[in-house]
């Protein structure tokens, strides 16, 4: 298990639609094991492949409060196959867009599709925070960014100070 380098906007990689995964290997589940350990020790509460530059439909999450101890979760090509009618209004952050925070609307409630860590069918439906992460963390499979659901002004805003952030960073 290793932790990785995660990737920041404006990375174009983070814009990338991922691909399916044939099945849950020992190799797949390295990858997990390796994207969790990053996930904490960023530390995040989800984290999809892409994240650290692997363009798989893979994601991992762990929405556990701090009291009741780490309870992970995987879910290998995710597809959200229902969603609410309600919606919910959320401030997300991101690993990919650190320090950085923004309310989204979301659907308030999904249902979730999946394999698990082991290649086994799961559904979860989910509603609340884990709602919120499933449907983030997805959108990183599809090349989206929460800053996509903001207003252009408000992303450029964020995607400038990403960009001069960096430029800083490499200068230094």
């Amino acid at each position: 298990m290793a932790i990785r380098s995660i990737l920041t906007a404006p990375d174009p990689r983070l814009k990338t639609v991922c691909d399916p995964v044939p099945g849950v290997d020992d190799d797949l589940r390295a990858l997990m094991d390796d994207m969790l350990d990053t996930m904490y020790d960023a530390p995040g509460i989800g984290l999809a492949a892409i994240q650290i530059g692997v363009p798989k439909r893979v994601l991992v999450l762990d929405v556990a409060r701090e009291d009741e101890g780490r309870q992970p979760q995987y879910f290998v090509n995710p597809e959200i196959v229902w969603v609410s009618d309600d919606d919910i209004s959320a401030e997300e952050g991101c690993l990919s867009v650190p320090e950085h925070y923004a309310d989204v609307i979301r659907p308030a409630e999904v249902k979730v599709r999946a394999l698990d860590y082991d290649g086994s069918a799961r559904e979860v439906h989910a509603d609340g925070l884990l709602a919120v992460c499933l449907q983030h963390e997805i959108d990183h499979l599809n090349g989206i960014l929460f800053v996509d659901h903001l207003t252009a002004l408000k992303r450029n805003m964020i995607l400038r100070k990403l960009l001069k952030a960096k430029k800083q960073k490499i200068s230094a």
